[in-house]
């Protein structure tokens, strides 16, 4: 899209909101989306923001919403100190599962398994409840969750224990997915260890993209086998690896089932393709493992 004015033309209808989505590295606003942001303001579109470059400190941006009227949010901007939670142990008053979605790299398909997964597991009558713990989750409506990497690390497992216990206490699921951040062997951004320790799931789903052979935008640092992930994983947490969710890209369509049959062959773990019933596969399978069952008449 060339231009906020194509994109406006595109919609078709009123545009209330425009939304920086984009994941740079260091989380920066590129300068080529600035005209654009400026536009927007200009024209009273509200501006929500996912990068940890805070648009809402810019004085450029922040003249033009507050002539505008526009509202400019930044989603990633943490919580005031006394508002975020420090770990007590009342993860042990949570009394369903809690499932958690790591990965063996960033941007790999981890929330919109979890996503599936709680759809799925719902429309078979389980009530269950996703914490996310990223910008776009939040974005896409998760009740419960913090964003993780702009947390203050002393509070990280603190956010992640409340946002569990919250949605156990307020909305009592039967089962609790935890959107994974980052990967556990990863040099740049080693996330998961902190909702191995602290959410303390009863398994774990490790989503993998089997065509990718280096970590995304870290050329010469391999992917580790999915194995080596859930011996981790074991490891840390003692939580078993359920189940491996299958990323299908840069896999032609023809080779899917035959590099699903592969995988399992290599891990000794079942391997769905979320994207293919929609995560009802995996679903089943979870529910099996953890006796869920189904609902009366569903």
């Amino acid at each position: 899209m060339e231009d906020l004015a194509a994109g406006l033309r595109l919609a078709g209808q009123p545009v209330t909101h425009l939304v920086v989505g984009v994941a740079t590295v260091g989380g920066r606003l590129p300068q080529a989306m600035r005209p654009a942001i400026v536009e927007a303001l200009g024209r009273g579109i509200n501006v929500d923001s996912g990068l940890h470059q805070f648009l809402g400190d810019d004085p450029e941006f922040a003249k033009r919403a507050a002539a505008s009227g526009a509202r400019l949010r930044d989603v990633r901007r943490p919580p005031a100190r006394h508002a975020l939670h420090f770990y007590t142990g009342k993860i042990r008053e949570v009394g369903c599962p809690r499932i958690a979605v790591l990965g063996t790299d960033c941007a790999v398909g981890k929330r919109t398994t979890a996503w599936l997964l709680v759809q799925a597991l719902e429309s078979r009558g389980i009530k269950a409840e996703m914490i996310g713990t990223g910008q776009t989750a939040w974005m896409q409506g998760a009740r419960f969750g913090f964003l993780l990497d702009s947390t203050v690390n002393d509070f990280v497992s603190g956010e992640i224990e409340h946002a569990v216990w919250s949605a156990w206490t307020e909305s009592r699921p039967r089962v609790i997915v935890i959107e994974g951040q980052g990967t556990l062997i990863h040099p740049a951004y080693p996330g998961g260890f902190e909702i191995l320790g602290a959410a303390r799931p009863q398994g774990v789903i490790l989503q993998h993209a089997p065509g990718r052979a280096e970590l995304e935008g870290f050329p010469g640092e391999p992917v580790a086998h999915p194995s080596r992930h859930a011996e981790v994983i074991r490891l840390v947490s003692g939580a078993p690896t359920l189940a491996v969710a299958m990323s299908r890209e840069g896999i032609a369509q023809a080779r899917l089932g035959d590099e699903a049959a592969k995988l399992a062959a290599e891990t000794g773990l079942p391997v769905f393709d979320p994207l293919e019933d929609e995560g009802h596969a995996l679903a089943e399978h979870i529910a099996r493992t953890l006796g869920l069952g189904r609902a009366a008449g569903v």
